[in-house]
């Protein structure tokens, strides 16, 4: 897409706020508005925008497209987006471990045992962990659990969940980088700990290093946007 304005800046109105880009207001996909109740993070969707070059793709504009997804998707679709966060959880990263080497097991117990001990702490929710790869059955009642921890959050802040839960992987880690209980660089390194234990055994990978980038940025993006919902 090419750039049509040259000021974006955010609009008080209705008791919220709109973005404008010169005179023409950011609209969602619907043809609506887009709006919200929180002047910073208005203020920080039209920096996105300024931040733009003459040709930008949504990519460019995560906060834009998360306000989008609250709006457009969650607010239409909860029942589905939950049950499909909880399915994550039912198959955690963190719930698989590797048979071997020694120091991968040991690395991957200390450093995702604590996650799953935060989780059965701080939510009553434990999962089971496994050998290998073979799918592992939780408890029965896990899944409404898991369900009804995300049914209580707000729009916004399951569409950041929606970004977090499979960018790392993990309902776990996602769920702890979005309670502030772990930043996005440990929440990212956690979720890529068998890759990285790769790279140091054998060196890294140029895509899977820019992979691993392009994570991070959007990890970092979902944080930002959740504490902006919240200023």
């Amino acid at each position: 897409m090419k750039r049509f304005w040259t000021l974006a800046a955010p609009l008080p109105q209705d008791g919220g706020f709109r973005v404008q880009l010169d005179k023409r207001l950011v609209k969602l996909p619907s043809g609506a508005p887009l709006s919200v109740a929180s002047l910073k993070l208005a203020e920080a969707i039209a920096q996105e925008w300024n931040r733009t070059g003459a040709e930008f793709t949504p990519d460019d504009l995560p906060l834009t497209q998360m306000v989008c997804t609250a709006q457009e998707r969650v607010a239409l679709h909860r029942e589905e987006v939950i049950r499909q966060l909880a399915a994550y959880g039912l198959n955690d990263l963190l719930c698989y471990r590797a048979e071997g080497p020694p120091e991968l097991a040991a690395r991957q117990h200390a450093q995702w045992d604590p996650w799953l001990r935060w989780l059965n702490a701080t939510h009553g929710i434990g999962l089971i962990t496994t050998i290998g790869l073979m799918p592992v059955n939780q408890l029965p009642w896990t899944k409404e659990k898991l369900e009804a921890l995300l049914a209580v959050r707000d729009d916004a802040a399951l569409a950041a969940l929606g970004v977090l839960i499979p960018a790392l992987g993990s309902f776990v880690l996602g769920l702890a980088a979005a309670e502030g209980a772990l930043e996005a660089q440990a929440a990212c390194a956690a979720a890529a700990l068998d890759e990285l234990w790769q790279a140091e055994q054998w060196g890294d990978d140029p895509l899977d290093e820019a992979r691993r980038t392009r994570v991070l940025a959007d990890v970092s993006a979902a944080l930002g946007f959740l504490n902006l919902t919240r200023a």
